[in-house]
């Protein structure tokens, strides 16, 4: 069985990487999430933001140039770190 390719392994740097956080709907949340992408990314960023379909959920899209995979991968752990963060794709 071919073991599968690791995220490190298919990126080449610096690229373009969307980070997508679902979190509660509560208007703190595209704030709180570029709080966290300028200290690894500083950059100008406007967030798509699209809410679920009951409104309980926001979904905050981000895209980012990634310079790294420890970067890539700070960036995933401490978005998921965020108090009303529920999962980041």
């Amino acid at each position: 069985m071919q073991e599968q390719p690791k995220l490190k392994d298919l990126l080449e740097f610096p690229c373009q990487f969307t980070y997508k956080v679902m979190g509660y709907a509560k208007p703190e949340l595209p704030e709180l999430v570029l709080q966290v992408i300028q200290k690894h990314a500083p950059g100008d960023y406007s967030p798509s933001i699209k809410p679920s379909g009951k409104g309980t959920y926001n979904a905050v899209s981000v895209t980012i140039t990634a310079t790294s995979i420890e970067q890539v991968e700070s960036l995933y752990k401490e978005l998921a770190e965020i108090d009303i963060v529920r999962m980041v794709l």
